[in-house]
């Protein structure tokens, strides 16, 4: 699976903790990431992770596009919602991507380790899920 993980800057330790406990999982799929993330989740884990721009520069909108061509098949989003975030807009469109081609998205620690879990069991490869199809109008 290809697994898209991002986090707004106060949520990015609780990622790395959590791609650190599930490594064991997610080394057996492509990771990409926004920009800062990215670099700091391969640092702490040793994992590959393709990068795109940080979120304020695009990253989000990149992630957004390679849902929309079917490219990613998950998404694990820290987002902190304590926090203003100017690229909202961009953090909404996402959200309403995943939602327009069903791709799971999780935003907090407890979806995140169920949908980790659910790669591990198996649970996604029994799903008929096509991407690429265009969503019915």
């Amino acid at each position: 699976m290809n697994i898209a993980l991002i986090a707004h800057d106060k949520k990015k330790d609780d990622l790395i903790v959590l791609v650190k406990a599930y490594a064991h999982v997610l080394k057996q799929h492509q990771l990409f990431a926004t920009g800062t993330t990215g670099k700091r989740v391969a640092e702490a884990t040793g994992l590959p992770v393709h990068c795109f721009q940080s979120g304020p520069l695009g990253g989000d909108q990149e992630i957004g596009a390679a849902v929309a061509r079917g490219e990613i098949d998950m998404i694990i989003f820290f987002r902190d919602p304590l926090t203003a975030q100017p690229h909202e807009p961009d953090v909404s469109a996402l959200m309403r991507l995943c939602d327009v081609y069903s791709i799971p998205l999780a935003t907090n620690m407890g979806g995140s380790e169920i949908l980790i879990r659910s790669i591990e069991q198996g649970d996604f490869e029994s799903l008929t899920l096509s991407h690429n199809d265009p969503p019915p109008e």
